[in-house]
Protein backbone atom coordinates (compact mmCIF):
# COMPACT_ATOMS: atom_id res chain seq x y z
CA UNK A 1 0.00 0.00 0.00
CA UNK A 2 1.47 3.55 -0.56
CA UNK A 3 2.18 6.10 1.60
CA UNK A 4 -1.01 8.41 0.08
CA UNK A 5 -3.45 5.47 0.48
CA UNK A 6 -2.13 4.49 3.57
CA UNK A 7 -3.20 8.25 4.47
CA UNK A 8 -6.37 8.05 2.96
CA UNK A 9 -7.27 5.15 4.85
CA UNK A 10 -6.24 5.88 8.31
CA UNK A 11 -7.76 5.41 11.44
CA UNK A 12 -7.32 7.45 14.54
CA UNK A 13 -7.01 5.22 17.66
CA UNK A 14 -7.59 6.82 20.74
CA UNK A 15 -6.67 5.03 23.72
CA UNK A 16 -7.20 5.21 27.91
CA UNK A 17 -5.52 2.74 29.78
CA UNK A 18 -6.66 2.64 33.49
CA UNK A 19 -4.46 -0.07 35.59
CA UNK A 20 -6.93 -0.63 38.59
CA UNK A 21 -7.21 -3.21 41.04
CA UNK A 22 -10.82 -5.55 40.56
CA UNK A 23 -13.00 -4.88 43.44
CA UNK A 24 -16.19 -6.75 43.17
CA UNK A 25 -19.35 -5.20 43.91
CA UNK A 26 -22.04 -6.82 46.13
CA UNK A 27 -24.59 -8.96 43.98
CA UNK A 28 -28.38 -8.43 43.43
CA UNK A 29 -31.62 -9.80 44.67
CA UNK A 30 -32.68 -12.47 42.58
CA UNK A 31 -36.49 -12.79 42.22
CA UNK A 32 -37.78 -16.74 40.74
CA UNK A 33 -41.22 -16.80 39.56
CA UNK A 34 -41.18 -20.05 37.64
CA UNK A 35 -45.39 -20.47 37.89
CA UNK A 36 -45.65 -16.85 36.22
CA UNK A 37 -48.19 -16.16 33.83
CA UNK A 38 -47.41 -16.93 30.29
CA UNK A 39 -43.98 -18.24 30.87
CA UNK A 40 -44.30 -21.63 29.92
CA UNK A 41 -44.14 -22.67 26.27
CA UNK A 42 -46.79 -25.63 25.28
CA UNK A 43 -47.54 -26.97 22.04
CA UNK A 44 -46.69 -30.26 20.31
CA UNK A 45 -43.20 -30.95 18.75
CA UNK A 46 -43.01 -31.34 14.92
CA UNK A 47 -43.49 -35.16 13.83
CA UNK A 48 -41.01 -34.37 10.49
CA UNK A 49 -37.08 -34.34 10.81
CA UNK A 50 -36.80 -35.96 14.20
CA UNK A 51 -33.31 -34.33 15.89
CA UNK A 52 -30.48 -37.17 16.36
CA UNK A 53 -31.00 -39.71 19.08
CA UNK A 54 -27.77 -37.71 21.06
CA UNK A 55 -29.47 -34.66 21.03
CA UNK A 56 -32.91 -36.06 22.19
CA UNK A 57 -31.33 -36.96 25.15
CA UNK A 58 -29.80 -33.38 26.12
CA UNK A 59 -31.54 -30.83 28.13
CA UNK A 60 -30.10 -26.80 27.85
CA UNK A 61 -30.61 -23.90 29.24
CA UNK A 62 -32.14 -20.82 27.64
CA UNK A 63 -31.01 -17.14 28.46
CA UNK A 64 -33.10 -13.98 27.45
CA UNK A 65 -31.89 -10.66 27.64
CA UNK A 66 -35.12 -7.81 27.13
CA UNK A 67 -35.39 -4.08 27.12
CA UNK A 68 -36.78 -3.07 30.40
CA UNK A 69 -36.91 0.94 30.32
CA UNK A 70 -39.48 3.69 29.19
CA UNK A 71 -37.10 5.41 27.43
CA UNK A 72 -37.40 1.85 24.39
CA UNK A 73 -41.13 2.13 25.38
CA UNK A 74 -40.08 -1.60 26.87
CA UNK A 75 -42.06 -4.25 29.14
CA UNK A 76 -38.92 -6.57 30.06
CA UNK A 77 -37.98 -6.91 33.70
CA UNK A 78 -34.60 -8.58 33.70
CA UNK A 79 -32.49 -11.64 32.50
CA UNK A 80 -35.50 -14.91 31.90
CA UNK A 81 -33.70 -18.58 32.53
CA UNK A 82 -35.42 -21.40 31.17
CA UNK A 83 -35.16 -25.05 30.80
CA UNK A 84 -35.09 -26.66 26.87
CA UNK A 85 -36.00 -29.74 26.55
CA UNK A 86 -33.56 -30.35 23.28
CA UNK A 87 -35.96 -33.32 21.51
CA UNK A 88 -39.30 -31.49 21.78
CA UNK A 89 -37.71 -27.86 22.23
CA UNK A 90 -40.47 -27.03 24.83
CA UNK A 91 -39.42 -23.98 27.26
CA UNK A 92 -40.21 -23.90 31.10
CA UNK A 93 -39.36 -21.15 33.14
CA UNK A 94 -36.62 -21.54 35.87
CA UNK A 95 -35.81 -18.11 36.90
CA UNK A 96 -36.06 -14.08 36.80
CA UNK A 97 -33.71 -11.56 37.24
CA UNK A 98 -35.35 -8.60 38.08
CA UNK A 99 -33.73 -5.44 39.05
CA UNK A 100 -31.79 -4.77 35.87
CA UNK A 101 -31.39 -1.70 33.25
CA UNK A 102 -31.61 -2.91 29.36
CA UNK A 103 -29.66 -6.38 29.67
CA UNK A 104 -29.68 -6.57 25.80
CA UNK A 105 -27.10 -8.58 24.37
CA UNK A 106 -25.27 -11.77 26.42
CA UNK A 107 -22.56 -13.52 26.09
CA UNK A 108 -21.15 -16.49 27.63
CA UNK A 109 -17.17 -17.12 28.66
CA UNK A 110 -15.17 -19.05 26.37
CA UNK A 111 -15.96 -22.29 29.15
CA UNK A 112 -19.62 -21.51 29.85
CA UNK A 113 -18.81 -20.80 33.36
CA UNK A 114 -20.41 -17.24 33.38
CA UNK A 115 -22.53 -15.10 31.69
CA UNK A 116 -22.27 -11.25 30.87
CA UNK A 117 -24.57 -8.52 29.65
CA UNK A 118 -24.09 -5.23 28.54
CA UNK A 119 -26.37 -2.83 29.63
CA UNK A 120 -28.06 -1.16 26.47
CA UNK A 121 -28.54 2.39 26.75
CA UNK A 122 -26.14 2.53 29.50
CA UNK A 123 -22.71 2.54 30.20
CA UNK A 124 -21.88 -0.98 32.01
CA UNK A 125 -21.55 -4.25 31.30
CA UNK A 126 -22.23 -7.09 34.53
CA UNK A 127 -21.19 -10.88 35.24
CA UNK A 128 -23.61 -13.38 36.79
CA UNK A 129 -21.91 -17.03 38.03
CA UNK A 130 -24.09 -20.05 37.18
CA UNK A 131 -25.39 -22.31 38.87
CA UNK A 132 -24.58 -25.96 36.90
CA UNK A 133 -27.79 -27.76 38.52
CA UNK A 134 -30.24 -25.73 38.32
CA UNK A 135 -29.28 -22.65 35.61
CA UNK A 136 -29.94 -20.08 37.89
CA UNK A 137 -27.50 -16.92 37.50
CA UNK A 138 -26.42 -14.51 40.46
CA UNK A 139 -24.70 -11.01 40.19
CA UNK A 140 -21.06 -10.95 40.22
CA UNK A 141 -20.14 -7.37 39.57
CA UNK A 142 -20.78 -5.04 37.38
CA UNK A 143 -17.99 -2.27 35.28
CA UNK A 144 -18.30 0.70 33.40
CA UNK A 145 -17.74 0.35 29.38
CA UNK A 146 -16.00 4.04 29.75
CA UNK A 147 -18.97 4.54 26.62
CA UNK A 148 -22.57 5.15 25.83
CA UNK A 149 -24.85 2.50 24.78
CA UNK A 150 -22.81 -0.84 24.98
CA UNK A 151 -24.28 -3.36 22.28
CA UNK A 152 -22.43 -6.38 21.90
CA UNK A 153 -19.62 -8.26 23.76
CA UNK A 154 -16.96 -10.67 22.87
CA UNK A 155 -14.31 -13.16 24.68
CA UNK A 156 -10.75 -13.49 23.53
CA UNK A 157 -9.33 -16.80 22.96
CA UNK A 158 -7.52 -16.79 26.02
CA UNK A 159 -10.76 -16.37 28.03
CA UNK A 160 -9.14 -13.62 29.89
CA UNK A 161 -10.39 -9.94 28.67
CA UNK A 162 -14.03 -9.25 27.30
CA UNK A 163 -13.93 -6.59 24.02
CA UNK A 164 -17.17 -4.42 24.10
CA UNK A 165 -18.50 -2.08 21.08
CA UNK A 166 -20.13 1.35 22.65
CA UNK A 167 -22.67 2.12 19.98
CA UNK A 168 -22.93 5.68 21.16
CA UNK A 169 -21.14 9.27 20.73
CA UNK A 170 -22.51 11.64 23.56
CA UNK A 171 -20.83 15.04 24.57
CA UNK A 172 -18.98 13.21 26.53
CA UNK A 173 -18.06 10.03 25.22
CA UNK A 174 -17.16 9.04 21.76
CA UNK A 175 -18.14 5.44 20.44
CA UNK A 176 -15.49 2.71 21.17
CA UNK A 177 -14.53 -0.48 21.25
CA UNK A 178 -13.14 -1.31 24.69
CA UNK A 179 -11.60 -4.28 26.65
CA UNK A 180 -11.79 -5.27 30.01
CA UNK A 181 -10.23 -7.92 31.75
CA UNK A 182 -11.74 -10.79 33.29
CA UNK A 183 -10.69 -12.67 36.40
CA UNK A 184 -10.24 -16.49 35.36
CA UNK A 185 -11.76 -17.91 39.23
CA UNK A 186 -14.56 -16.20 39.71
CA UNK A 187 -15.55 -14.66 36.87
CA UNK A 188 -15.49 -10.99 38.16
CA UNK A 189 -14.95 -7.75 35.76
CA UNK A 190 -11.46 -5.44 36.28
CA UNK A 191 -11.55 -1.97 35.02
CA UNK A 192 -11.49 -0.97 31.28
CA UNK A 193 -7.77 -1.48 29.66
CA UNK A 194 -7.96 -0.37 26.41
CA UNK A 195 -10.13 1.88 24.59
CA UNK A 196 -10.09 2.74 20.68
CA UNK A 197 -12.41 5.04 18.38
CA UNK A 198 -12.96 4.87 14.60
CA UNK A 199 -11.69 8.36 13.41
CA UNK A 200 -10.63 9.15 9.86
CA UNK A 201 -13.46 8.43 7.68
CA UNK A 202 -16.46 10.32 6.81
CA UNK A 203 -19.57 9.19 8.45
CA UNK A 204 -22.34 7.72 5.55
CA UNK A 205 -24.74 10.21 4.27
CA UNK A 206 -27.85 9.17 6.70
CA UNK A 207 -28.41 12.32 7.59
CA UNK A 208 -31.10 10.82 11.36
CA UNK A 209 -29.00 7.04 11.44
CA UNK A 210 -24.98 7.97 10.69
CA UNK A 211 -24.14 11.22 12.57
CA UNK A 212 -21.10 9.50 14.01
CA UNK A 213 -19.59 6.16 14.21
CA UNK A 214 -21.46 3.37 15.54
CA UNK A 215 -19.95 0.37 15.35
CA UNK A 216 -22.33 -2.52 16.40
CA UNK A 217 -20.65 -5.53 16.84
CA UNK A 218 -17.11 -7.21 18.18
CA UNK A 219 -17.13 -10.80 16.57
CA UNK A 220 -13.96 -12.80 17.00
CA UNK A 221 -13.07 -14.50 14.01
CA UNK A 222 -12.82 -18.28 14.10
CA UNK A 223 -9.51 -18.76 14.54
CA UNK A 224 -9.52 -15.95 17.31
CA UNK A 225 -6.79 -14.04 15.68
CA UNK A 226 -9.17 -11.03 14.37
CA UNK A 227 -11.69 -9.01 15.69
CA UNK A 228 -14.11 -7.55 13.13
CA UNK A 229 -16.71 -4.96 14.04
CA UNK A 230 -19.30 -3.45 11.62
CA UNK A 231 -20.06 -0.10 11.70
CA UNK A 232 -23.00 1.43 11.18
CA UNK A 233 -22.08 5.28 11.12
CA UNK A 234 -19.16 4.35 8.84
CA UNK A 235 -20.71 2.15 6.53
CA UNK A 236 -17.55 0.62 7.08
CA UNK A 237 -16.29 -2.76 8.76
CA UNK A 238 -13.06 -3.04 10.71
CA UNK A 239 -10.76 -5.15 12.07
CA UNK A 240 -8.72 -5.34 14.91
CA UNK A 241 -6.20 -7.66 16.48
CA UNK A 242 -5.80 -8.23 20.77
CA UNK A 243 -2.53 -8.56 22.24
CA UNK A 244 -3.18 -11.36 24.38
CA UNK A 245 -0.28 -10.07 26.77
CA UNK A 246 -1.81 -6.63 27.62
CA UNK A 247 -5.35 -6.47 26.35
CA UNK A 248 -4.20 -3.69 23.82
CA UNK A 249 -6.37 -3.30 20.44
CA UNK A 250 -4.05 -3.12 16.71
CA UNK A 251 -5.80 -2.32 13.75
CA UNK A 252 -5.55 -5.10 10.83
CA UNK A 253 -3.78 -3.99 7.66
CA UNK A 254 -5.91 -2.19 6.08
CA UNK A 255 -7.85 -1.67 9.00
CA UNK A 256 -11.10 -1.56 7.48
CA UNK A 257 -12.86 -2.59 4.44
CA UNK A 258 -15.84 0.13 2.81
CA UNK A 259 -19.32 -0.95 2.54
CA UNK A 260 -22.09 0.31 -0.14
CA UNK A 261 -22.80 3.72 1.11
CA UNK A 262 -25.93 4.30 3.63
CA UNK A 263 -26.06 0.40 3.72
CA UNK A 264 -25.43 0.46 7.90
CA UNK A 265 -23.38 -2.48 8.77
CA UNK A 266 -25.05 -4.43 11.86
CA UNK A 267 -23.94 -7.99 12.39
CA UNK A 268 -21.44 -10.48 11.04
CA UNK A 269 -21.70 -14.22 10.63
CA UNK A 270 -18.58 -16.45 9.85
CA UNK A 271 -18.64 -19.47 7.44
CA UNK A 272 -17.71 -22.44 9.82
CA UNK A 273 -15.52 -24.58 7.32
CA UNK A 274 -15.08 -21.79 4.55
CA UNK A 275 -13.40 -18.62 4.07
CA UNK A 276 -16.15 -16.34 3.76
CA UNK A 277 -18.40 -13.86 6.29
CA UNK A 278 -21.49 -12.31 5.69
CA UNK A 279 -22.41 -8.99 7.04
CA UNK A 280 -26.39 -8.19 7.21
CA UNK A 281 -26.69 -3.91 6.72
CA UNK A 282 -29.07 -2.64 8.17
CA UNK A 283 -29.97 0.75 6.65
CA UNK A 284 -30.49 -0.67 3.15
CA UNK A 285 -31.79 -4.38 3.84
CA UNK A 286 -28.97 -6.10 2.09
CA UNK A 287 -26.19 -8.80 3.09
CA UNK A 288 -23.00 -8.73 1.72
CA UNK A 289 -21.34 -11.39 1.25
CA UNK A 290 -17.09 -11.27 1.67
CA UNK A 291 -14.24 -13.63 1.06
CA UNK A 292 -12.15 -13.64 4.50
CA UNK A 293 -8.17 -13.51 4.45
CA UNK A 294 -7.73 -15.39 7.79
CA UNK A 295 -4.12 -14.22 7.91
CA UNK A 296 -4.42 -10.67 7.38
CA UNK A 297 -7.97 -10.34 8.93
CA UNK A 298 -9.29 -8.22 5.43
CA UNK A 299 -12.47 -8.61 4.23
CA UNK A 300 -13.16 -8.84 0.20
CA UNK A 301 -17.08 -8.33 -1.25
CA UNK A 302 -17.65 -10.11 -3.83
CA UNK A 303 -21.80 -10.55 -3.19
CA UNK A 304 -24.43 -8.08 -2.28
CA UNK A 305 -28.45 -9.77 -2.02
CA UNK A 306 -31.60 -8.12 -0.36
CA UNK A 307 -32.75 -9.37 2.79
CA UNK A 308 -36.25 -8.57 1.78
CA UNK A 309 -38.24 -10.18 -0.98
CA UNK A 310 -38.89 -8.03 -4.08
CA UNK A 311 -42.77 -8.06 -3.74
CA UNK A 312 -42.05 -6.02 -0.26
CA UNK A 313 -42.35 -1.97 -1.03
CA UNK A 314 -42.32 -1.01 2.97
CA UNK A 315 -39.81 0.13 5.00
CA UNK A 316 -37.46 -2.23 7.23
CA UNK A 317 -34.83 -2.49 8.69
CA UNK A 318 -32.39 -5.79 8.95
CA UNK A 319 -30.99 -6.57 12.14
CA UNK A 320 -29.57 -10.52 12.91
CA UNK A 321 -27.98 -12.93 10.90
CA UNK A 322 -26.46 -16.51 11.01
CA UNK A 323 -25.07 -19.43 9.54
CA UNK A 324 -26.37 -22.82 10.40
CA UNK A 325 -24.05 -25.36 12.08
CA UNK A 326 -23.35 -26.95 8.62
CA UNK A 327 -22.69 -23.46 6.67
CA UNK A 328 -25.52 -24.50 4.11
CA UNK A 329 -27.82 -21.69 5.23
CA UNK A 330 -27.69 -17.89 6.13
CA UNK A 331 -30.67 -16.43 8.13
CA UNK A 332 -31.91 -12.78 8.26
CA UNK A 333 -34.13 -10.81 10.58
CA UNK A 334 -35.97 -7.80 9.17
CA UNK A 335 -38.03 -5.46 11.07
CA UNK A 336 -40.78 -4.00 9.07
CA UNK A 337 -41.35 -7.11 6.88
CA UNK A 338 -41.26 -9.07 9.94
CA UNK A 339 -39.67 -12.13 8.62
CA UNK A 340 -36.66 -13.94 8.51
CA UNK A 341 -34.68 -14.75 5.09
CA UNK A 342 -33.39 -17.87 4.07
CA UNK A 343 -30.19 -18.40 1.63
CA UNK A 344 -28.77 -21.27 0.33
CA UNK A 345 -24.90 -21.18 0.54
CA UNK A 346 -22.87 -22.50 -2.73
CA UNK A 347 -20.21 -24.12 -0.83
CA UNK A 348 -18.26 -23.67 -3.67
CA UNK A 349 -18.02 -20.09 -4.53
CA UNK A 350 -19.72 -18.67 -1.32
CA UNK A 351 -22.82 -16.98 -2.84
CA UNK A 352 -26.09 -16.35 -1.77
CA UNK A 353 -29.26 -17.85 -3.34
CA UNK A 354 -32.87 -16.61 -1.80
CA UNK A 355 -34.68 -19.60 -0.39
CA UNK A 356 -37.38 -18.12 1.19
CA UNK A 357 -38.88 -15.40 3.54
CA UNK A 358 -40.85 -17.11 6.94
CA UNK A 359 -42.97 -14.32 9.05
CA UNK A 360 -41.61 -14.19 12.31
CA UNK A 361 -45.37 -14.48 13.73
CA UNK A 362 -44.15 -11.32 15.75
CA UNK A 363 -43.87 -7.64 15.64
CA UNK A 364 -40.32 -6.80 15.34
CA UNK A 365 -37.59 -9.79 15.14
CA UNK A 366 -34.55 -8.08 16.53
CA UNK A 367 -32.75 -11.31 17.28
CA UNK A 368 -32.98 -15.46 16.37
CA UNK A 369 -31.27 -18.15 17.79
CA UNK A 370 -30.39 -21.58 16.12
CA UNK A 371 -30.52 -23.82 18.93
CA UNK A 372 -27.72 -26.19 19.69
CA UNK A 373 -29.76 -28.92 18.09
CA UNK A 374 -29.67 -27.44 14.74
CA UNK A 375 -33.71 -28.71 14.98
CA UNK A 376 -35.05 -25.25 16.20
CA UNK A 377 -34.45 -21.66 15.36
CA UNK A 378 -36.21 -19.27 18.44
CA UNK A 379 -37.48 -15.65 17.09
CA UNK A 380 -37.38 -12.80 19.40
CA UNK A 381 -40.00 -10.42 18.66
CA UNK A 382 -39.25 -7.48 20.56
CA UNK A 383 -42.33 -5.10 19.73
CA UNK A 384 -44.80 -8.20 20.65
CA UNK A 385 -43.27 -9.57 23.18
CA UNK A 386 -42.75 -12.86 22.37
CA UNK A 387 -40.27 -15.75 21.60
CA UNK A 388 -41.66 -17.62 18.54
CA UNK A 389 -40.15 -21.27 18.04
CA UNK A 390 -39.55 -22.28 14.34
CA UNK A 391 -39.05 -25.77 13.23
CA UNK A 392 -35.70 -26.31 10.91
CA UNK A 393 -36.06 -28.68 8.20
CA UNK A 394 -32.56 -29.02 7.35
CA UNK A 395 -32.47 -30.72 4.00
CA UNK A 396 -33.72 -27.25 2.58
CA UNK A 397 -33.05 -24.54 5.72
CA UNK A 398 -36.62 -24.28 5.65
CA UNK A 399 -37.99 -22.62 8.58
CA UNK A 400 -42.00 -23.89 9.59
CA UNK A 401 -43.82 -22.38 13.08
CA UNK A 402 -44.91 -24.54 15.71
CA UNK A 403 -47.62 -22.47 17.11
CA UNK A 404 -45.35 -22.41 20.40
CA UNK A 405 -44.62 -19.71 21.60
CA UNK A 406 -43.21 -17.93 25.10
CA UNK A 407 -44.44 -14.81 26.18
CA UNK A 408 -41.81 -12.32 27.66
CA UNK A 409 -41.80 -8.76 27.29
CA UNK A 410 -39.15 -6.96 24.72
CA UNK A 411 -37.01 -10.21 24.42
CA UNK A 412 -34.09 -8.91 22.17
CA UNK A 413 -31.26 -11.99 22.83
CA UNK A 414 -31.42 -15.75 23.79
CA UNK A 415 -28.30 -17.91 24.58
CA UNK A 416 -27.80 -21.81 25.32
CA UNK A 417 -26.13 -23.47 27.84
CA UNK A 418 -25.81 -27.16 28.18
CA UNK A 419 -27.67 -28.43 31.53
CA UNK A 420 -25.78 -30.53 33.43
Amino acid sequence: MSESSKRATEVSWNRRSVLKGIVAIAGAAISTNAAAEGRKLTGAAPANNAVTKEASVKSYFAYVGCRTTRERNARGDGINVYRMEAGSGRWSHVQLLSGLANPSFLAFDRNHRFLYTVHGDGSEISSFSINDRTGEIKLINRRSTRGKNPVHLSFDPSNRFVVVANHITTNEVKSSVVVLPVNQNDGSLGEVVDLVTFQGKKIGPHRVEQPFSKPHQVEFDPAGKFIVVPDKGLDAVFSLRLDPANGKLIPADPPFVEARETSGPRHIAFHPKLSYTYVINELDSTVTAYKYDVVQGRLTPFQIVSSLPDTYTGNSRASEIAVSADGRFVYGSNRGYDSVAVFSVDQGTGRLAPVEWTLSHGKTPRFFALDPTGAHMYVANEDSDTIVRFHVDRSTGKLSPTGDIVKTGSPVCILFREAV
